[in-house]
């Protein structure tokens, strides 16, 4: 089954007016009319939540489970590498060039198609709620986590979140924690044998952080990666510095709390560790939810993701699926193929019909 022309066409000419409209985190105000306006001409009634929006289906069902169909319309901003212009949704050589298109534009064109196709059904087995949400790319506060604890917003049974995946199944995500690290010296002359070196004792640390490995590995996820990524120490020359600073990147899988992650590296440690944030937890959907199970009948691979998503912030069960390549999100030139938003719609309204 493919997706009607209607839907692909209406689908196409969105992600070019949201590729031409600037959407940074934060800044999404546009976007969201766009989103917005586009709904209420289809005859849907969408709610508007700082710079999310969402909508339920026409004959929502407070006794049927809720199934969530989120994607963002936040963007990165553009390199300086372009050789396009981020905001003009060029088409070319069968491809839609442009900021957002690939992360994660297409796959929320295809989520809104497809909720538009299933929106007047009266016999669905389940209701869809439609969420386009802002500040993804941040992880911030204003997007998905305020709508999903919003008074109004319906309890959600699952979801499917919409990133570039090649249209395959992410039953599983990795969490994320940073963590900044303090190691507390003496100061003294560079000259002379005084003083505590913070910087030897943060070298210390990194060299046990680096050798260190948590027991639990993941079948999907496999093991935690911890990676030290940044180090700040020092005024002058000839001065033992008396402190030094590190920041830790934590990838977490599904067997270990944010928390357990902390204590364990606190353990190792002569740093003083404080987590920016035990926000982002990672995720894993059992492989016999209806939803895998349907994508498995389809042929769909499933797999475990590295990268972060808004699956971090959800409660609730949930997949990641959508058109596109991760490799292209966040680069010079982002695209995506046109054939890949007829993919996408496609594959999403079939899931949705097992």
């Amino acid at each position: 089954m493919m997706p009607s022309e209607t839907l692909f066409l209406e689908a196409k000419a969105l992600i070019s007016q949201l590729i031409a409209c600037p959407s940074l985190s934060k800044e999404e105000d546009g976007t969201a009319v766009i989103i917005q306006d586009f709904l209420k001409a289809k005859g849907i009634e969408a709610q508007r939540l700082g710079n999310n929006i969402w909508a339920k289906n026409l004959h929502f069902d407070p006794k049927k489970p809720n199934v969530l169909l989120n994607s963002h319309h936040d963007t990165v901003k553009a390199n300086d590498s372009w050789t396009e212009s981020p905001y003009a949704a060029t088409e070319k050589d069968g491809k839609i060039i442009g900021l957002g298109s690939n992360d994660a534009g297409a796959s929320l064109v295809c989520l809104i198609a497809t909720f538009c196709h299933f929106y007047a059904m009266s016999d669905l087995p389940f209701n869809l709620v439609l969420a386009a949400t802002a500040e993804e790319e941040i992880s911030g506060q204003g997007g998905i986590e305020s709508l999903i604890h919003h008074k109004d917003f319906p309890e959600i049974a699952w979801a499917i979140v919409g990133e570039p995946t090649d249209c395959q199944v992410a039953i599983a995500e990795k969490g994320l924690m940073v963590i900044d690290a303090t190691c507390t010296g003496k100061a003294g002359h560079a000259a002379r044998n005084e003083g505590i070196n913070a910087i030897e004792i943060a070298v210390s640390d990194i060299q046990k952080i680096q050798g260190h490995r948590f027991e639990r590995v993941s079948e999907v996820l496999g093991a935690v990666k911890t990676t030290v990524t940044v180090i700040q120490a020092g005024k002058q020359h000839n001065v033992i510095p008396n402190m030094c600073t590190y920041t830790i990147d934590c990838r977490v899988n599904e067997l270990y709390t944010l928390a357990e992650i902390l204590t364990e590296l606190q353990s190792i440690v002569e740093a003083q560790l404080v987590p920016r944030s035990m926000r982002l937890q990672s995720s894993r959907i059992d492989e016999h939810h209806p939803v895998v199970l349907a994508a498995k009948k389809l042929g769909l691979k499933t797999f475990g993701s590295p990268t972060l998503s808004d699956q971090a912030l959800l409660t609730c069960p949930s997949i990641k699926m959508g058109p596109g390549h991760s490799g292209r999100s966040h680069t010079a030139d982002e695209f995506i193929y046109v054939d890949e938003i007829k993919q996408g719609i496609d594959l999403y309204i079939q899931l949705l019909t097992f």
